[in-house]
């Protein structure tokens, strides 16, 4: 295995990282978009405008590759299996929530599978931490807005 240190590697490991969170993302609700179905749903007042989603999404990606990376980093100080395959976990479940809810319109399944996420995002946090404090401060704010998600998920599914 290579060393830490090795800067180019690491850049490229971080890339890497950064390409399949963005990307996957990106990728998820590309494919499905909210569209005229979204739109038509009755929608809590506290739901956020549609612009947000992109740029919150993108620094949420953005903050989750980066605590994978960091992580990774200490793959020869410590094991790091569980938590990256944990944030594998989270990480497919995240993108099979936007066609779940969008794509299917499935709103209430959508919430079952986004409880899940949101155990799956826990346990990695909680993983995270044990390897690095910074990576796991990381995940915060991504474990926030998914409890955001959530609740909002829920009230759609309420109302609808």
């Amino acid at each position: 295995m290579p060393p830490t240190h090795t800067p180019g590697l690491n850049f490229i490991y971080l890339l890497l990282a950064l390409i399949i969170c963005i990307g996957g993302g990106a990728a998820s609700g590309l494919a499905t978009p909210p569209g005229e179905w979204y739109a038509a749903l009755a929608k809590p007042t506290w739901t956020p405008p549609g612009w947000l989603f992109g740029p919150a999404w993108t620094l949420l990606y953005t903050l989750m590759a980066v605590a994978a990376w960091t992580v990774w980093r200490r793959r020869q100080q410590t094991s790091v299996r569980v938590p990256l395959t944990l944030f594998a976990v989270q990480l497919a479940l995240n993108f099979a929530w936007t066609p779940l809810f969008f794509g299917m319109h499935q709103p209430g399944f959508a919430l079952a599978e986004i409880l899940v996420m949101l155990v799956a995002i826990i346990a990695t946090t909680v993983s995270f931490a044990r390897v690095s404090a910074s990576a796991a401060w990381m995940m915060v704010p991504y474990c926030g807005w998914v409890c955001f998600a959530t609740a909002l998920n829920w009230a759609i599914w309420k109302l609808n």
